[in-house]
């Protein structure tokens, strides 16, 4: 502890040591009835206490030092997807009890390597252990049941969770194979610390059929022949026949036999099928198994198409060229039953307007509504977006879902906020998710309120702060359906979405549901049940949406909805939809792994109404899409960090090689505190107790 003048010369001490004697001089300097002992030693201890008052006036600082040691942090974090078990590397039999041979002759890391890699660190290192697949959990697991592996989301987890630490090591166990997230090799750069990888899996290659991917439409027009790429792969099936096989709603319609010429053999197959009748049906493709395959899990896969008689067009206008118009259009043009035409407004009178299902103004100024009143006048659905550019007194005289009080002068950056109540139509909790993650729009400074009748989708967060205004809301203005959203810069939204998940999967339903929502009454069906989506993943709740229509074409819920679903042993699951907004919702939960049709029944008035479809629920497999190991990445990044690959045969070297690494060490912090000197408590003491001394003397001496 030491004391520090800040801004305040440090010559003030001298001079408060001289008023204190000057002070005590002049209190002491003639002895009346005192004698030379106690009038000196009065004399001292009023020097002292004016002094100590003094230096409280002038108010230096005290600075104190402590010094806090932090043990290096080893990170441990082991793979514990089912790919690490299928596919693990044979072995012979080792000595070392931190590794095991499994039943089937394979090498796997046994249950207690890091409670011994802990014990032979000792006390000087502070070592964590976690588990992670698709997502990272505490404590070490060899269950090995992890459907699907997300390495690069583990690693961003583990930084953010011990940020500013002293991370002195990070042990990864895995294969190296991973079907979530971005390559770990970029997050792994963000870790500062060295990055020890334990090898797992095996880098033969097995004999192995497989689905790669299926690139296709969702939609496809009635009569017309519509083609389905399908990646097929082949591993140490040289010489052999693949026999491709399609059927649709179980009856075959293609099969076609490929020649393996390689070792590793892949190749894109174009499969071209026919759209021969109307609605939702079920496409299954097969690889027929050969001798001694690895899986057959990964040989077959089912996607749905839905078959149009009609295709609705949107129309996208514009003052100004914009990156959003392009990704608007990429994005409702995923959702093949609407064809999208851009265009600016000086260009309108060349097209036919009333040709066109819906209208997209973006970013409209002033002097365009006057351009558009053809439009803003008709029935046609609208989807108003708004900007920086956009003049906000037209946008609020010529719709009532919002109403914007803002102006151009400043410009806001606004985050995106799911509001769980919206019920006009679902999206899935991924895409939720992810809007709430992606980089902000830019929006007009201002307030927005939006209408009671409006149905909000989406609220601005400014910042951290979470607030009632309106980004993305729909409405419904004496039967015709309007959209508005308040902020531009969707194409930010489509890059961030890729580079953190790599797809465009939210940016796609947002749009496709929301035009779908919007030209719902173009399609004048009366009654409509869809579900979010055709093929749900093991685990993931089924959602479905209906909607009814009266004679007038408008929302109306006061019927039930009953619904059937039944899987294919004639199981049946009945469930009652419930009343969201102005149609209906349902979340049947999860349900097990198989195919399902269902029938859904209301009735309004006297009329009956039904609708029927199917869906999927399909295990996920994609653990077994990869058989052989990259260890390749686990090796670069070891090396890339200053680490090193190890074999699990080589896990008794580890520890060895922790403590010998320089760079893996105890850092001690130097911490420094300030504080004023009137905070120190004991200085009040001591003055009150020299007071009490002189006090005391003067009263012996008889001075008082």
């Amino acid at each position: 502890m030491s004391i520090t003048w800040g801004s305040v010369s440090g010559w003030w001490a001298p001079v408060c040591l001289v008023l204190g004697l000057l002070y005590a001089w002049l209190m002491y300097r003639q002895p009346v009835q005192l004698a030379k002992g106690p009038r000196n030693a009065l004399f001292a201890l009023r020097a002292v206490v004016v002094t100590v008052l003094a230096l409280l006036l002038v108010s230096p600082l005290i600075k104190s030092v402590s010094y806090q040691p932090q043990k290096p942090v080893i990170l441990i974090a082991q793979d514990n997807s089912a790919s690490i078990k299928l596919f693990a590397s044979p072995k012979s039999s080792p000595k070392e009890s931190t590794f095991k041979v499994a039943d089937n002759g394979s090498l796997s890391l046994g249950e207690g390597w890091g409670e011994a890699l802990k014990k032979q660190l000792g006390d000087d290192y502070e070592v964590h252990e976690f588990n992670f697949s698709k997502d990272l959990q505490d404590g070490l697991a060899n269950s090995y049941n992890g459907k699907q592996t997300n390495i690069s989301n583990a690693l961003r987890q583990l930084n953010e969770r011990f940020v500013n630490r002293n991370i002195g090591a990070l042990v990864l166990a895995t294969d190296g194979l991973y079907n979530l997230g971005s390559d770990p090799q970029y997050e792994a750069r963000n870790i500062k610390a060295n990055i020890y990888t334990i090898a797992l899996g095996d880098t033969v290659p097995r004999r192995d059929l497989l689905i790669g991917n299926v690139n296709y439409n969702k939609t496809a027009f009635l009569g017309n022949d519509f083609e389905v790429e399908l990646l097929a792969e082949a591993y140490q099936s040289k010489g052999e026949d693949m026999h491709v096989l399609v059927t649709e709603d179980g009856r075959q319609v293609l099969s076609q036999n490929i020649n393996i010429t390689s070792a590793s053999f892949k190749k894109v197959i174009p499969l071209k099928l026919n759209a021969d009748k109307k609605g939702t049906h079920k496409f299954t493709f097969n690889l027929a198994p050969v001798k001694n395959e690895l899986s057959v899990q990964n040989n077959s896969e089912i996607i749905y198409i839905e078959v149009l008689d009609a295709r609705q067009k949107v129309l996208v206008l514009y003052d100004n060229p914009h990156p959003d118009i392009s990704v608007i259009k990429q994005s409702i043009e995923t959702n093949r039953n609407f064809e999208v035409k851009t265009s600016l407004i000086n260009d309108l009178p060349s097209l036919k307007a009333i040709d066109y299902n819906l209208a997209i103004l973006y970013q409209l100024s002033a002097g365009s509504y006057s351009k558009v009143q053809t439009l803003l006048k008709s029935k046609m659905p609208l989807w108003f977006i708004a900007g920086t550019q956009t003049d906000l007194q037209g946008l609020n005289a010529n719709q009532k879902a919002i109403k914007a009080l803002a102006g151009q002068q400043e410009v806001q950056e606004i985050f995106a906020q799911p509001v769980s109540s919206f019920s006009a139509f679902t999206l899935s909790d991924s895409t939720l998710s992810k809007l709430g993650k992606l980089p902000p729009l830019l929006a007009q400074f201002g307030s927005y309120e939006a209408a009671p009748s409006a149905s909000v989708l989406l609220k601005q967060k400014i910042g951290n702060v979470a607030t009632n205004y309106p980004l993305l809301a729909f409405n419904d203005e004496g039967g015709r359906r309007i959209a508005v959203l308040t902020g531009e810069g969707i194409w930010r939204w489509q890059l961030a979405e890729f580079r953190e998940f790599g797809n465009h999967h939210a940016i796609e339903e947002l749009f496709s549901e929301g035009v779908q929502y919007l030209t719902a009454n173009a399609n004048r069906e009366r009654f409509r049940v869809y579900p979010s989506k055709n093929i749900f993943d093991e685990g993931e709740n089924i959602l479905l949406n209906a909607e009814l229509y009266n004679d007038a074409l408008e929302l109306v819920n006061t019927p039930d909805v009953k619904i059937d679903l039944k899987n294919q042993s004639g199981k049946n699951y009945s469930f009652l939809f419930t009343r969201s907004g102005q149609s209906y919702q349902l979340n049947a939960g999860v349900l097990p792994v198989g195919e399902y049709t269902w029938l859904a029944t209301t009735k309004n008035g006297k009329q009956q109404f039904t609708a029927k479809g199917q869906l999927t629920v399909k295990q996920l497999n994609l653990e077994t899409r990869q058989s052989t190991a990259n260890h390749q990445l686990l090796k670069t990044i070891a090396e890339r960090s200053g680490g090193k690959m190890l074999q699990p045969s080589e896990i008794g070297k580890l520890a060895d090689l922790i403590r010998k690494n320089e760079n893996i060490k105890t850092v001690v912090y130097e911490d420094k505190r300030y504080s004023d000197i009137i905070d120190i408590k004991w200085i009040f003491v001591l003055i009150l107790l020299l007071l009490s001394v002189e006090w005391f003397l003067r009263k012996r001496e008889g001075e008082v």
